[in-house]
C-alpha cells in the first residue's frame, strides 16, 4: 500500500511513526502534503517520505490512497480533489461533514468516481449497533456526554466542574470544531446532526477524555462508555483516534469484514 498524508501534525506523525519506523503496516507512508516549511522538511529526512507543499505535485506522486490528518478547512478544500484523482480517502476531520449538503455531494462525488471515503471509529464504539439499529428506522433517540480537562477543550483551567455545552451535535461541532467529532460521527452512523442530543463538561479532576453514550429503540438500548487516554505529545486527542486510523489502514481490503 502506498500511502499520502495531508497534515504534519500529532496524528500526522503518529501513522509515520508507525508505519514507515515501526513497519505495524504492510505499506509505505510516500508522501506527505504540508504548509508547515518548518516540520515538513524533517518528516521527509526522519520517515523517508517526500513533503510536498504543492497539492497536485502531492496528488500526483505514486500514492494509492491519501489520509487527511489536517483540519476541517483544508478537509473540505481537499477531499473532492483526492476522490478525482481515483484515490480511497481517510478522513480524520469528520467535522468536515458538518454541512449535510456537503456530506451528500461528497457520497456523489465517491460514488461516480468509484472510490472510498472511510471515517475512522476515532474515539468512541458502537457504530455499528446504531447503524443495524436504524436499518428499518427503528432508532428513537442518541446522545453523547463528552467529558475533558479545561485544557484539552483549549479552555482556561478552573477549579469546579462546569456543563459547557448541552444541545444538537450541528451546534456542538460549530463550538468545538477540534474536540466533539465524535458527536458528528456519532451523528453520521445514527440521526443525524440535528437529532443527536450531545453535552460537553469540562472537569478539572478528569484524566482521560470520556464520552458516554446512550441509544434506545424497537432494538432495546445502550449505554457505552470510553475512558480514553490522551496522545502524549497532544492532550486535545484521544489515543484511540490515531488508532483508528492505522486499523483502518491495515483493515482496507481485508478478506473479513466485521461489522458494517
Amino acid at each position: 500500500m502506498k500511502i499520502g498524508i495531508i497534515g504534519t501534525g500529532n496524528i500526522a506523525q503518529y501513522v509515520l511513526e508507525n508505519i514507515n519506523s515501526n513497519k505495524r503496516l504492510d505499506g509505505k507512508v510516500l508522501s506527505i502534503f504540508g504548509r508547515n516549511q518548518e516540520v515538513g522538511p524533517r518528516l521527509e529526512s526522519q520517515y523517508e517520505a517526500t513533503f510536498f507543499t504543492d497539492f497536485e505535485e502531492f496528488l500526483n506522486s505514486p500514492i494509492d490512497i491519501v489520509v487527511e490528518a489536517a483540519t476541517v478547512d483544508v478537509a473540505i478544500e481537499r477531499i473532492e480533489h483526492v476522490l478525482k484523482s481515483n484515490r480511497d480517502i481517510i478522513l480524520s476531520s469528520i467535522g468536515a461533514f458538518k454541512d449535510v449538503k456537503f456530506l451528500h455531494q461528497m457520497k456523489e462525488v465517491a460514488r461516480t468516481t468509484n472510490q472510498h471515503i472511510y471515517l475512522p471509529s476515532g474515539a468512541i464504539g458502537g457504530l455499528d449497533l446504531l447503524q443495524s439499529a436504524n436499518a428499518l428506522g427503528g432508532l428513537d433517540k442518541v446522545s453523547i456526554t463528552t467529558r475533558k480537562s479545561y485544557e484539552s477543550l483549549g479552555l482556561e483551567q478552573k477549579a469546579i466542574e462546569q456543563c459547557i455545552f448541552e444541545g444538537a451535535a450541528l451546534n456542538a461541532i460549530e463550538k468545538f470544531p477540534k474536540n466533539v467529532n465524535v458527536a458528528l460521527l456519532l451523528s453520521i452512523a445514527g440521526l443525524g446532526a440535528d437529532k443527536t442530543d450531545v453535552k460537553v463538561i469540562a472537569d478539572p479532576n478528569i484524566t482521560r477524555n470520556t464520552h458516554s453514550i446512550e441509544a434506545l429503540g424497537d432494538f432495546g438500548k445502550m449505554n457505552l462508555l470510553i475512558e480514553n487516554e490522551p496522545m502524549p505529545s497532544n492532550p486535545k486527542t484521544s489515543y484511540l483516534a490515531a488508532l483508528s486510523i492505522l486499523f483502518t489502514l491495515q483493515n482496507r481490503g481485508s478478506a473479513i469484514t466485521i461489522g458494517s
